[in-house]
Formats: structure tokens, sequence, C-alpha cells
């Protein structure tokens, strides 16, 4: 699909440009529903289906009972019988009663009729890290999806992707993870009008540097730019991509910007073991060897829960101050002046008052 109106922009924040993909998507496709936990409730999932059954009606916005394995299930049959359905999830740790019929439904069907079948549905899955929310309502498993095929993952990190992204997960013929970090819904950007969609399986160039590569995230993508800021006063050229999609896994950008560089450092905002991050590792090392001047790096969380008390949420999260000393250390300097100008903030458990967060 074409844009309508190509050449306008408007300045939205992420949750706005959410709904916007919503409500553009569904007024240019009957077939697209959108249904889920909260998705009429007055506050609409953080802003981001505020107005889409007023809009579009009952029969096609709607909130389902408290039961995310049945109601994939229904989605699944919808697909199949030719509708666009988009699944919301307050948490996507709610949605882990759902994944058999995720892994075993949805995302073997292509495969399993021959071609003959697909299941478009887009899963809405929000991240919901800090402010004291512990183990069981801040995970952040993007790793299980992608490591699933027939299944696509996405994770944006501007208000432009959220929204490219979204339309372009709604209209893929397969099932798509599509995952929100709260902690990008209120930052503000640049945005088109119309059906624009976000190319899945691309990789954006955030920004161009000849010292390292850093690949990050969703909101890691924001901490790295923050940290490549501080690196450039002090001489140091930071390559940043920005994955935007993790299945598919744009590769060819990824080898490229280790081969100019010869240094990669891999952010991931799951856990280490069996994370994204030590994938993006294992094949540069695999396909870049020859290029690489020292040992790659990656900063992911720690392999314990997440916690809720604050007095154990000092030093949990990679933040800025950790992106640049692993740089500094990578090129043989002192890391100590990183940590000290780029310090945590307090409380830990959100982003820095550099970063406007949704608060």
């Amino acid at each position: 699909m074409s844009a309508e109106h190509p050449t306008e922009t408007r300045t939205l924040n992420c949750a706005e440009a959410i709904n916007d993909a919503l409500a553009t998507a569904m007024a240019a496709d009957p077939a697209v529903i959108c249904y889920g936990l909260g998705v009429t409730d007055p506050k609409g999932v953080f802003g981001t289906t505020s107005g889409l059954e007023a809009r579009f009606g009952a029969a096609r916005v709607f909130d389902m009972p408290t039961s995310e394995n049945a109601m994939t299930g229904v989605a699944i049959g919808a697909a199949m019988g030719g509708l666009k359905p988009v699944m919301t999830h307050q948490r996507l740790d709610f949605f882990l009663l759902a994944l058999d019929q995720l892994v075993n439904g949805a995302a073997k069907a292509r495969y399993m009729f021959n071609g003959r079948v697909g299941v478009p549905i887009t899963i809405r899955l929000i991240l919901g890290r800090g402010w004291g929310q512990g183990p069981t309502h801040s995970q952040n498993l993007q790793a299980w999806f992608a490591h699933v095929p027939g299944l696509k993952v996405v994770t944006p990190a501007t208000p432009e992707d959220a929204r490219g992204l979204l339309l372009a997960s709604i209209f893929d013929p397969d099932p798509v993870v599509f995952l929100e970090h709260r902690w990008l819904h209120a930052t503000r950007g640049v945005v088109p009008h119309g059906v624009v969609a976000t190319p899945i399986g691309q990789a954006r160039h955030v920004r161009e540097g000849a010292d390292v590569t850093i690949v990050a995230m969703s909101y890691l993508v924001a901490e790295a730019v923050h940290a490549a800021d501080w690196l450039a006063t002090r001489g140091v050229s930071v390559d940043i991509l920005d994955l935007r999609t993790l299945r598919p896994l744009d590769w060819p950008a990824v080898f490229a910007s280790a081969r100019r560089t010869g240094r990669l450092l891999a952010l991931d905002c799951g856990f280490a073991t069996g994370s994204v991050a030590g994938e993006i590792i294992a094949r540069v090392a695999m396909e870049c060897w020859d290029a690489l001047r020292a040992a790659p790096r990656r900063l992911a969380m720690p392999d314990v829960p997440e916690p809720t008390s604050p007095a154990l949420t000092r030093g949990f999260y990679v933040r800025a101050g950790d992106i640049a000393a692993a740089v500094l250390e990578m090129l043989g300097h002192d890391a100590t002046p990183a940590r000290a100008a780029l310090p945590e903030p307090q409380p830990h458990d959100v982003p820095g008052d550099w970063f406007k967060g949704p608060f």
C-alpha cells in the first residue's frame, strides 16, 4: 500500500504513533480487528488504543476476558478465516500462558500446510520494565520468540518505526510479535501520514563511526546514543545500528559495520545467556573473524530474576555508563571516567533525567 500524503509529517510520541498506525490500518482494510485486555479501557493501554472503539465500532475493537490462551486461539482461527487480528497484551509476561498457541499453532501453520495457509496476526507485547514491578512483570524475553522459525519479531526504538513497523506487521502474511518498551512510549519524533510501512528485516544506521560498532535494540538504542555522545567528546567515534527487527535480523548490515570498525559491542535488554546479543557475537566471530581487532563483547541483563527492591537494582540495568566503559576498555583506555560522567539515575529502574520517558 502507498502513502496517502507521503510528504506530510507531524510530531507524535510513541504511544500516539502506535494509535495512529492502528487507526490507519483499520481505515485502510476492514479485515483488521483490534482486541485484548484493556483495549477499550478509558486509559486505552497507555493511550495506544484510545478512541478506536468509538471510530470503528465494537465489532472490530473490543475487550476480552482474562484468558490469554483462548484469545490467541481465536486470533489464529480468525486469521486463517481472512481477518487480520491485532492482539494486545499489557505485559509480555501475561502472554506466557499462550505460548503453545503461538509456537505450535501460528508459527508452524505455513510450513505444515505447504505454504497455502498463513496466519497474519500481530501480537503487541509491552515490556513493563522498571518502577519496582519485579520478576513477573518486567521480563524481556525477545530471544524466546526470535528462536522460533515462522515468527517475525520486531522491536521499534522510535515513534516513526513504532508506527511504520506496526503497519508492516499488520499487513504481513505471517505472525509477528511486536515488542514495545514502555520507556519509549512518551518519546517524541516525526512520523508520516498514510500507510507508510517500515520494512521488516532492515536495520537502521543511527550514526556513522570508525572506532567501534554498537548493535542495539529497543530502548537500549537511546542509551547507546547517550553513551556515544559522551564518547565523542573524548575523540571516540561510534557506529550505531538499531536492529529494529530481531527475526529476520539484518545480518549484512551487522557484518558490514563490524568489518568497517573491527570492534563489536552487542547490547541486549534480555538475560545474557541465550540472548540475541550472544547470537550476534557468534555470527560475527564466524563471518568476520579476519576483520576483528578486538574480542567482541556484549552487555545484557544478569541471569537472575528482575529485582523489586531499590536496594537490589543498583548496577542491574545496562546503562550509558556501562556502554561507554565497555567501549573504552575495548580500545585499551581507562574506563573510570565513563562511569563517573554517566552515573546511574536514582532510583535505578527508570530512565535518567536526560531521557524523556513515559511518566
